[in-house]
């Protein structure tokens, strides 16, 4: 293990990361929380305001992808679609395979210059999350609790409020509903065979109403779908906590771009387009399953400055007296100051940790597959 390798892997340092993210993400929602005041004045003003205090939240979490893992992102796609990114308001449907698959998402946002102004399909349990939800409750993402009735009236709000966004946006969902797993798998293949459907080896049958919903609200907003299909390399299984330990991955994303005209805008239309995507995705999985790459041209994007600046920003304004006060503590020699300082780090490395815990596959908290929850429902 090489010294800079060692360094990232330290838990002080790791702690300290967090603890900026942390702090600086609660300093940026308090200052959401005061831009309210202008929805009601400037609506659009608002929205751009919030879009880069998002960014500069969200942009953190790119810097590890980017600098601190180095982890490379590759994209099989022709250079026409790409010199539409970022000039565009766009869905982008992408698999939901990998715990940091909104991570390679948020990487190619932020590279094109669309990362404060995306958009996500969420579900309402995010809300409660401290930082995430509330930061996307400022951004005006559209929750929803995966129940139709009740969904029907927020979710076309929601969507139709976005129609006059100022921002070019990228509105991300994830037709699958949730993260594949096996048992998940299974139990999605029985409803295709019920249904007559196709079934498919390395997705979920994707949900139809979320994507049909979307492009019903957003029709002449939104000028494309991208449809995206992620995998690594070496058949990685990446997670955030190996992203914080330094540990380096190589994403591989396929791009396909379709203008607006070319899907249906007749519900069962579309989603019967929708199901037909899924199994051209299931087709590109299988390819990259034998060759260990995708088909077609392939364009690395590079790396900016931005999000390492933002980030050097907020460690130098947050650790600074961090550190000042725990050498003012330790110095002090009084134990009851420094069994109060360590309680507090304890209590960081948990807050921190149960965060990174939002992403994890095993922690998802979906009932999806579980018949008893599926009856309740």
């Amino acid at each position: 293990m090489g010294v800079v390798a060692w360094l990232k892997s330290l838990f002080v340092l790791q702690l300290l990361i967090g603890f900026v993210f942390v702090v600086s993400g609660l300093i940026i929602n308090f200052i959401q929380l005061c831009t309210c005041v202008l929805w009601p004045i400037n609506k659009q003003l608002y929205r751009k305001i919030n879009t880069r205090l998002s960014y500069s939240l969200w942009s953190q979490l790119v810097m590890l992808l980017e600098w601190w893992s180095s982890t490379e992102c590759t994209l099989y796609t022709d250079q026409a679609t790409v010199d539409k990114f970022g000039k565009e308001h766009v869905i982008i449907i992408l698999n939901h395979n990998y715990e940091i698959d909104f991570l390679c998402g948020w990487t190619m946002c932020e590279r094109y210059g669309v990362l404060g102004s995306s958009k996500v399909l969420a579900k309402h349990e995010l809300l409660k999350v401290p930082l995430i939800g509330w930061t996307w409750y400022f951004l005006e993402i559209v929750f929803c609790k995966r129940k139709w009735e009740e969904d029907r009236e927020t979710v076309f709000s929601g969507l139709n409020r976005l129609r006059d966004y100022p921002e070019c946006m990228w509105f991300l969902l994830y037709c699958e509903g949730t993260r594949f797993t096996e048992n998940k798998h299974q139990i999605s293949m029985q409803v295709a065979e019920s249904k007559g459907l196709p079934k498919l080896k390395y997705h979920l049958l994707p949900r139809t109403k979320g994507f049909t919903t979307t492009m019903q609200c957003l029709k002449g907003t939104v000028k494309a779908v991208y449809d995206v299909t992620l995998n690594f390399k070496d058949k990685q299984n990446p997670t955030l906590l190996g992203i914080v330990s330094g540990k380096k991955y190589k994403a591989d994303m396929s791009i396909r771009r379709f203008p607006v005209e070319e899907i249906p805008d007749d519900e069962k239309e579309c989603a019967i387009w929708l199901h037909k995507l899924y199994q051209e995705k299931d087709a590109l999985q299988e390819h990259y399953e034998k060759e260990g790459c995708y088909p077609g041209p392939t364009i690395k994007p590079k790396r900016r400055l931005w999000t390492l600046l933002n980030f050097l920003f907020w460690a130098t304004l947050l650790l600074s007296p961090l550190i000042n006060f725990a050498w003012d503590v330790f110095v002090s020699g009084s134990p009851l100051l420094i069994i109060g300082f360590m309680i507090f780090l304890v209590v960081a490395s948990v807050a921190v940790r149960r965060l990174i815990g939002v992403t994890e596959v095993k922690k998802t908290g979906s009932s999806y597959g579980n018949i008893e929850a599926k009856k309740e429902n």
